[in-house]
């Protein structure tokens, strides 16, 4: 039987490249934050959620297992990044398992919630264990900007499309394991329909506040502001969102501050506070976060969103050389691609000298807040094809020019 069942697993492997080559033809289909909504809240059919997802999620799985092959071989080849491979084959095989699998079968309906459930818990550890292969491949291997460049960009689309699929994981099992969550009763799944922005920033701001708190023994305070354009003078700062992912941008962006914060006025009795603005317009929903940490070289701005330049090894427990409130440097670039996911963005202004303003950006509007998906097709290829070519700008010299060794005309 164990015989049989090896033979069976292995013919199914062996067809995942034409699996994998048929759902990568397809393209994503994007949800609005008002889809998810109204689906949960008024359509909410477990059945028909079953038969989108069982065709969406290779859909989705597909597209970008399909750009890991583009990535160089010396990369793929890493320990770390073989690892994630074979968890999104492994998923891509359990979800195959329900196409044929009739709906209308109570029993069905519930394997597929335990197998998602399986699926999510399986890819857990998919931005560190890929962040690792970063790291055992930039120890291995010499370093050019050409590959760097299709690195960042196959990672921000990996990692857009890993909460894509997480994102739709959780809103079926959540409203379809017949329990509420006891923390956000009115959320439907995952979204909170009048996500309160000051709430998330209080929570967000204490929680990286304790961590600050118990390494530096101290921490700055918070002042919050919140603001609203005339037409929305008398409605609550909410907006339809998922509290879960603006709790992970603000407590990032809050970690930076405090550490920025502490280690520029170390000598000082009194730390600046940390300042929040929360701005509600017509479009945006904005919400900028201000420290007085010193701020960063304008020249360092983007590299503050590159996996190539700040990712690291992960600080040891037992090694106190770096602070906890740091890790393998991927809190700033995984934050904005949850901004960027419902169509918003968050960028950074900084002074150096004085501090540093990071703005969110988020769709007021639950009908703008639409999915952004990576798609597999030939313009996504040719991001990978990319060769060093010549500037067409003159490159500043590292060092002063000589003026000395030009004569002057008579």
């Amino acid at each position: 039987m164990k015989f049989v069942r090896f033979i069976m697993k292995n013919a199914a492997l062996a067809s995942v490249p034409k699996h994998i080559e048929h759902f990568s033809k397809f393209s994503p289909s994007p949800l609005s934050m008002k889809q998810f909504l109204d689906f949960g809240s008024i359509n909410a059919c477990e059945k028909t959620s079953f038969v989108f997802l069982r065709q969406e999620l290779p859909v989705r799985l597909s597209n970008i297992m399909k750009e890991i092959n583009l990535l160089p071989d010396k990369l793929l080849t890493t320990p770390s990044v073989q690892i994630v491979q074979s968890w999104y084959i492994q998923s891509l095989m359990e979800i195959l398992d329900f196409l044929d699998k009739n709906p209308d079968d109570y029993k069905v309906l519930g394997e597929f919630v335990d197998a998602l459930v399986t699926i999510r818990n399986r890819h857990n550890d998919v931005v560190p264990t890929m962040a690792q292969g970063i790291i055992e491949y930039k120890e291995a291997f010499p370093q050019d900007p050409v590959t760097n460049q299709n690195i960042q960009y196959f990672l921000d689309r990996f990692y857009m499309s890993r909460i894509s699929i997480r994102m739709l994981i959780n809103q079926h099992t959540l409203i379809f394991d017949g329990t509420l969550n006891p923390v956000h009763p009115n959320t439907i799944g995952s979204i909170d329909p009048h996500c309160n922005v000051g709430d998330v920033v209080q929570d967000a701001f204490h929680s990286a506040k304790m961590l600050c708190d118990q390494y530096y023994l101290r921490s700055p305070d918070l002042i919050l502001q919140e603001m609203c354009s005339k037409k929305k003078k008398n409605l609550p700062m909410t907006i339809v969102y998922v509290p879960s992912h603006l709790y992970h941008m603000l407590f990032e962006l809050f970690k930076n501050a405090m550490r920025a914060t502490i280690e520029t006025h170390d000598n000082n009795n009194n730390l600046p506070p940390i300042q929040v603005m929360v701005s509600l317009g017509d479009e945006d929903m904005s919400i900028k976060v201000s420290d007085k940490g010193g701020g960063v070289p304008f020249r360092r701005i983007e590299n503050l969103f590159s996996y190539m330049y700040s990712t690291a090894p992960a600080p040891q427990i037992e090694e106190r050389t770096r602070p906890p409130l740091a890790g393998f440097g991927y809190g700033l670039p995984i934050s904005r691609l949850y901004a960027k996911y419902f169509q918003g963005d968050l960028q950074l202004y900084s002074m150096e000298g004085h501090g540093t303003d990071a703005v969110i950006y988020l769709k007021a509007l639950s009908t703008d807040s639409i999915e952004r998906l990576p798609v597999y097709n030939k313009t996504a290829l040719k991001n990978y094809k990319v060769s060093q070519e010549a500037d067409d700008w003159c490159i500043p010299s590292k060092e002063p020019l000589d003026l000395s060794i030009y004569k002057v005309p008579k």
